[in-house]
């Protein structure tokens, strides 16, 4: 998932996470759900642009001029109930120089399917201090978005919108966004499994060009 060889390669990730987790804080701060989008995508190119971990090979971001987004959809933000899950098998994905992945399925939404066909799951990453990741595909996938899916929740890197007053979780599929293995074959990331499918496109989000 990274690309920390090294000490500087570690330092730089780290400052990489500590800003995207503040990039979400305003994000989650903002008034307006779409200006809090605006600013994400500002802060997504910069960090894409001008940061020594970016996904991007040097050579791309000389000329890099933002990346491909659908336009903001209102319709695609929603706020969601969690269905526990317990007991559930553990998959276990390789992500090269960073080892094994462990994840564990840890809930299922609940108020997606009447919008998008149907739910999703959230996995648990194991290991010290644990997190939440939440990667899909939808009908869109390999066609005007990655082909390997997106993730919308990483809470090891500070990727987390939030929740309402209720305590819904908000996803927000706007803020889709491609894993760092779709710009280089530095990366090792894992993909979303066949399962977490919506039957739905999401235009929104981040797009790829093929």
């Amino acid at each position: 998932m990274s690309d920390a060889t090294e000490d500087g390669g570690r330092l730089a990730l780290w400052d990489w996470r500590r800003r995207v987790a503040l990039l979400y804080a305003d994000v989650r701060a903002a008034a307006d759900p779409a200006t809090g989008w605006r600013h994400w995508r500002a802060g997504r190119d910069e960090l894409c642009r001008h940061h020594p971990q970016s996904p991007l090979e040097p050579v791309e971001r000389a000329g890099f001029d933002g990346l491909d987004y659908g336009a903001y959809d209102r319709r695609l933000r929603f706020a969601v109930a969690l269905t526990p899950i317990d007991g559930a098998p553990s998959n276990r994905v390789k992500t090269g120089a960073d080892g094994t992945l462990t994840l564990t399925p840890c809930a299922r939404t609940a108020g997606l399917a009447r919008k998008l066909g149907s739910e999703l799951t959230l996995y648990w990453v194991e290991g010290y201090g644990g997190g939440v990741f939440l990667p899909f595909r939808d009908v869109s996938t390999g066609k005007t978005s990655y082909g390997g899916g997106r993730y919308l929740l990483d809470t090891l890197k500070g990727v987390d919108l939030g929740t309402d007053t209720e305590g819904r979780v908000i996803l927000d599929f706007n803020f889709a966004y491609n894993p760092s293995c779709a710009y280089s074959p530095r990366w090792v990331c894992p993909l979303a499994p066949p399962e977490n499918t919506l039957t739905a496109a999401v235009e929104a989000g981040e797009r790829y060009a093929f």
